[in-house]
């Protein structure tokens, strides 16, 4: 609950999703707007797929300064706004929203949080392998802004939905003239594309709790001269992040990738610079509170 006076003038963030129940968005944004001593709130919304334009239309109508958008409405969404950032209409998903004098206008803040949480631990990509793992929304906006800085780009996907990846590979051809790479997802691909790797991002759910003792590499396959990010934050550690520290690589968390995003679409509906640290704390604290 919110210890602070709640008013006419109070502006209002919100969440869209189907559930909500465990998601970290509100503990990260009403911390900072506390911290920042903002007269804003941040409400989750459990919003079914059928209610999903009442509730879009709603939320319009409320005049809410703009609101998130997660699992399973970052597609179906978009046909109910009134305007995509170029990134956005890219990518083919949505999670942010800005609302301005009435006009929805999405955006996708994965992809650049993706890269900021990258660059924050000193990892640049520019001249680098990649291999990503997965063709879902998360591995299409962390190929999308890195297509063009890196050396080369290899997915892998499942064989059922490969179909998803060579889309993902087609619409980078067109975009930068870049060739990418496209293998299933088994054990004698992964070898070969991780031999030369020096960045494998997991954008698979792949380690996500309750599944939380799985990993999509074999542990035999990390090296210690590579860097290791997991998209997945909950649990924050990892199989394979634990896995591939032993094996002395650098890895990042997928809760720095979570905290950016939040804080890019903070920063877009106060004008503010985000309060980071605190924001990624908050949701640490949370998910370390579940796993007690």
């Amino acid at each position: 609950m919110s210890d602070r006076d709640i008013s006419g003038k109070t502006k209002i963030c919100a969440l869209i999703g189907d559930p909500v129940e465990h998601t970290m968005s509100p503990v990260m944004h009403n911390a900072a707007y506390k911290k920042l001593g903002l007269d804003y709130i941040y409400i989750p919304f459990r919003v079914s797929p059928e209610q999903l334009e009442s509730a879009v239309n709603g939320l319009r109508a409320l005049n809410v300064c703009g609101f998130n958008v997660t699992i399973p409405h970052k597609v179906t969404v978009i046909p109910m706004l009134d305007g995509l950032d170029p990134m956005a209409e890219k990518i083919g998903a949505v999670n942010t929203v800005v609302n301005t004098d009435g006009e929805l206008r999405g955006y996708n803040t994965d992809a650049d949080g993706f890269l900021k949480a990258l660059l924050g631990w000193g990892i640049e990509p520019g001249g680098k392998n990649v291999v990503v793992l997965g063709a879902g929304g998360a591995a299409r906006a962390v190929t999308y802004i890195l297509a063009d800085k890196v050396l080369s780009l290899t997915i892998l996907n499942r064989q059922e939905e490969l179909d998803w990846a060579e889309n993902i590979a087609e619409l980078i051809r067109e975009d930068f003239g870049r060739v990418v790479r496209v293998l299933e997802l088994l054990d004698e691909y992964l070898a070969g594309a991780l031999r030369k790797a020096d960045i494998l991002i997991n954008a698979t759910s792949v380690g996500m709790s309750p599944a939380g003792d799985k990993s999509p590499v074999p542990a035999g396959l990390l090296r210690k001269d590579m860097v290791v990010f997991d998209a997945v934050y909950n649990p924050i550690n990892t199989r394979l992040l634990n896995e591939a520290k032993a094996a002395g690589a650098r890895t990042i968390s997928g809760i720095d990738m979570l905290a950016w995003q939040g804080a890019l679409a903070f920063e877009m509906w106060t004008g503010q610079a985000a309060p980071i640290d605190l924001m990624k704390k908050e949701a640490e604290k949370m998910l370390e509170s579940h796993e007690d």
